[in-house]
């Protein structure tokens, strides 16, 4: 499980194809404090080191993965979200995290507000979507690439969040512009009274 606050975004340094399997290796300042097995959260998908050598750590996206997010466009240079996950006496100071993106999005507009950021967001909905919780809601928790936020002007198939400086500065939010390809992961607790919803209907 994770909080939706990222640690650092990591540098990818090589991509390679194993059948239908994608190995990304990337370069981060605590690669070393990593171990073969472990959890990590990339651009908020959940997955599990496989190789550490020196700065350099090794995972693996199946293709089912690759599908539903946005780690199949990486490149050489991308900068990609990475957060370890949570240990049990943290404070939760983001949302609950799974690390299971539900799908992507595409960025619709960038705005520069008195020195922060309002972006925007559009993605695909149906009615059995909705009916497992894929939609937003005002002032809700949203995690878009990882980044636990704060959902503004919700609507059907779209929504917009507020990215600060800090964020700005420490995510690859300063590399998203219009048309990026963006990962979500929609509220869990949302999906589960939606679900409960949807089954009493029937």
């Amino acid at each position: 499980m994770f909080s939706g606050i990222i640690e650092e975004a990591g540098e990818v340094v090589e991509l390679q194809y194993d059948k239908t399997n994608l190995n990304i290796s990337l370069r981060c300042s605590f690669t070393n404090e990593l171990k073969i097995d472990q959890s990590v959260a990339h651009n908020g998908v959940c997955l599990t080191v496989i190789d550490i050598k020196n700065d350099v750590y090794t995972v693996t996206a199946v293709q089912e993965t690759l599908d539903k997010s946005n780690l199949g466009l990486l490149q050489i240079g991308s900068k990609v979200n990475l957060e370890r996950s949570m240990m049990l006496n943290e404070r939760l100071d983001g949302h609950i995290v799974q690390g299971h993106v539900d799908q992507t999005a595409i960025c619709t507009d960038v705005q520069l507000a008195q020195g922060s950021w309002y972006y925007s967001f559009s993605y695909k909905t149906t009615s059995q979507m909705k009916a497992q919780g894929y939609l937003t809601v005002e002032k809700g928790s949203i995690a878009v690439n990882g980044v636990s936020l704060t959902v503004v002007h919700s609507k059907p198939n779209s929504f917009s969040i507020a990215i600060i400086p800090y964020t700005y500065e420490h995510t690859n939010f300063n590399q998203i512009t219009v048309g990026s390809v963006v990962n979500l992961e929609f509220d869990i607790i949302g999906k589960y009274v939606s679900r409960l919803l949807s089954e009493r209907q029937r």
